[in-house]
């Protein structure tokens, strides 16, 4: 007799790396209605105009893919902020998730995955992000994983014909390497 997974144990969803190929689906996903109020993308642009970005592959980051029923459904990245020297040892955190997918832990999932590479593989020691302000739900889940609220930016963002203020917020390695032995 065949063993099957029960519903209730199997995940509702895969993540992966980031492949190029990925970049029109994730581009996609950024300019839908739901998700893009919370960046900095705007509505009805072409996924062509965010495709060069998307396919570059950045060896000193990391991008994930979180993928459903064969569709890309979520993305998170740790990107270097710029190029400097004095800066190597901090990423930004970006995200986004289709509307239909938020609420129900990806989020969390994504960014837990993301802060294993930064605190173990990469040698981060900060992460930093932007967040709108009224977006309570997503600078809770941020606090929850460590993040804390550095400054705020007065009339940051045009969304949906107001300025909204936006959060500094980072987290630093909970527990920087150390020399082992």
């Amino acid at each position: 007799m065949e063993k099957t997974a029960h519903p209730a144990s199997t995940p509702a969803w895969l993540i992966r790396s980031a492949e190029p190929a990925d970049a029109a689906a994730m581009s996609a996903l950024l300019g839908q209605p739901g998700t893009f109020e919370g960046t900095l993308q705007l509505p009805d642009m072409p996924i062509a105009s965010r495709l060069e970005m998307l396919q570059r592959v950045d060896s000193s980051g990391c991008r994930l893919v979180a993928v459903a029923s064969d569709q890309v459904i979520g993305m998170a990245s740790l990107h270097s902020p710029q190029p400097s020297l004095r800066r190597a040892h901090v990423r930004s955190l970006a995200i986004g998730l289709a509307p239909g997918w938020q609420g129900r832990g990806l989020g969390r999932e994504l960014i837990v995955r993301l802060l294993d590479w930064a605190d173990h593989w990469a040698g981060v020691l900060r992460i930093e992000l932007q967040v709108h302000a009224d977006n309570e739900r997503a600078a809770a889940l941020y606090r929850s994983l460590g993040f804390v609220e550095e400054g705020r930016h007065r009339g940051y963002a045009l969304k949906h014909g107001r300025y909204v203020d936006s959060l500094s917020m980072a987290r630093l390695h909970p527990n920087p390497p150390t020399l082992a032995g």
